[in-house]
């Protein structure tokens, strides 16, 4: 019975390799390290191991880099919260897909080299550098770069309304100062 429920070579092969390339993949080694995932971060890397390993098993035809691409994206967006901006993604995608045509043919070389990797990273903290925390910066207009430019001068001072020239009393020839009404609607 257990012949028969266990798993077949070329199955555990890429297991392990799968398993090997996510534990080398900077963004969830940073994840898991910040605990971005909760207290089971460790174990959701696990899990979605599980999960790309059945997605090549169970459809046919496999998966394309693309797709593991946007299921790794997903999940990490899901599981850790963390939106992966660099194009991490894709590699561990194209290496995912390379892995599972060299596992079925029974060629384990890469994944011993990603096993190799992965234990020279075990146990070492990822180093990483935490951009400055602009709020603004996420919500700029990406422009011609004339708002910088904007941003840098002065406010414009408001200038006050053009004063209309003041009409000099007319004084008529006995010396008097003639009374003008304001024009509004003669009749």
């Amino acid at each position: 019975m257990d012949a028969a429920a266990a798993p077949p070579p070329t199955s555990v092969l890429f297991a392990r390799g799968v398993i090997a390339r996510l534990a080398i993949w900077p963004t969830l080694r940073l994840a898991v390290q910040e605990g971005w995932g909760g207290p089971g971060a460790a174990e959701k890397r696990t899990w979605l191991a599980s999960i790309i390993v059945d997605a090549f098993e169970e459809q046919s035809p496999p998966p394309d880099d693309q797709y593991i691409e946007e299921l790794l994206l997903q999940i990490m967006a899901d599981e850790y919260e963390v939106v992966v901006e660099d194009g991490s993604a894709e590699s561990v995608a194209q290496d995912t897909v390379r892995l599972w045509e060299e596992s079925k043919v029974g060629n384990s070389d890469s994944v011993v080299k990603f096993e190799e990797l992965a234990r020279g990273v075990q146990g070492k903290k990822v180093d990483f550098q935490k951009a400055p925390e602009n709020e603004d910066e996420e919500w700029e207009d990406e422009g011609d770069g004339s708002d910088e430019e904007e941003e840098e001068e002065e406010a414009p001072q408001l200038l006050p309304p053009p004063s209309q020239p003041k009409n000099e009393p007319e004084i008529d020839e006995d010396g008097f100062t003639l009374v003008k009404g304001k024009g509004k609607g003669r009749r």
